[in-house]
């Protein structure tokens, strides 16, 4: 059996043994469209992580019997036509929970915490040099007592929710299925939510019901102090808006792990946000610790020992 992963990149270092395994492995770092049509010709499982899964694609891997995503979402994947040709689709899902819930709080708390201004606080020498035992100039909010406003209550955000009333946060939620299945914590309009909530994190899937959910009118909702967090899809909030708040002053900040076209483009508005003090960002790494890429790795070789 030939297995073929176009994007093994996207794992980085993680060792891909339980799948070599079970046939003959070829990766590609990464592969451009082109590149994807020639070296499907003979594979009899695809796997990919955020490569299109096109109709041209599956038409060009005539053996496929297999397509493997390396993810949870598979929004990259044309699955109407895969079903119409007989080729199931197998994600991953609940291997990044941890991962997921741990880098949010890492967000939060510096967001919050204000550590990038004390960390370079200290280390410029600035307080060495200040005369006093403290610094209060650029002060933090605790999170207890607060209100965390989760958009998307599936698996991750119901354990975001425990973490945070850990903190002694009051837990609310805005449900984007629009059926209010957790019954553990408050379901409220996106309006309230986003008017109410101290700290937002974003858990939710790209699809119809959430694209551009948070615009310019659910941004201007938030308390001038609040902190927003995407760790669900780009598409989501609206990049524009965020900006503009941010550098406005409007709101406290926001943490960002997703974004409309990724890698982050240079013209991305969130690229040119003046107050970066107020940004947490990193490169769509939330999903990936890890003990995380080691539990999707062995997933992925038990969807292709079901085949």
């Amino acid at each position: 059996m030939k297995i073929v992963f176009l994007d093994a990149a996207t794992l980085g270092d993680a060792s891909l043994a339980p799948v070599e395994e079970l046939g003959e492995l070829v990766c590609y770092p990464n592969s451009t469209p082109a590149e994807a049509m020639e070296r499907v010709s003979d594979c009899e499982v695809l796997i990919i992580n955020k490569i299109k899964v096109t109709r041209e694609l599956i038409d060009a891997a005539v053996n496929l019997k297999l397509i493997c995503e390396a993810a949870t979402g598979v929004n990259n994947i044309d699955l109407e036509y895969a079903a119409f040709k007989g080729i199931p689709v197998k994600n991953v899902a609940g291997y990044s929970t941890e991962s997921v819930v741990q880098s949010t709080f890492m967000h939060i708390l510096s967001l919050v915490g204000k550590l990038p201004y004390y960390d370079e606080k200290v280390k410029s020498g600035k307080y060495s040099w200040s005369g006093l035992f403290t610094d209060v100039s650029n002060p933090f909010f605790e999170l207890s007592g607060k209100t965390m406003g989760i958009i998307g209550m599936g698996t991750i955000g119901q354990r975001v929710a425990q973490v945070a009333e850990a903190f002694g946060m009051k837990v609310i939620y805005y449900s984007t299925s629009g059926t209010s299945h957790c019954r553990e914590y408050p379901s409220v309009p996106i309006d309230e939510l986003m008017s109410s909530s101290d700290v937002i994190s974003v858990h939710a899937p790209l699809n119809e019901r959430t694209e551009g959910l948070v615009g310019a009118a659910e941004i201007g909702r938030m308390k001038p102090r609040a902190v927003i967090v995407n760790m669900g899809r780009g598409g989501i909030v609206d990049e524009q808006a965020l900006a503009e708040a941010i550098d406005a002053g409007k709101i406290g900040g926001a943490a960002l792990d997703v974004y409309s076209r990724e890698p982050l483009a240079v013209a991305n508005p969130i690229s040119k946000v003046r107050h970066q003090e107020r940004l947490s960002l990193t490169p769509h790494t939330a999903w990936a610790s890890v003990e995380a890429r080691e539990r999707l790795i062995l997933k992925i070789a038990g969807n292709i020992r079901e085949l």
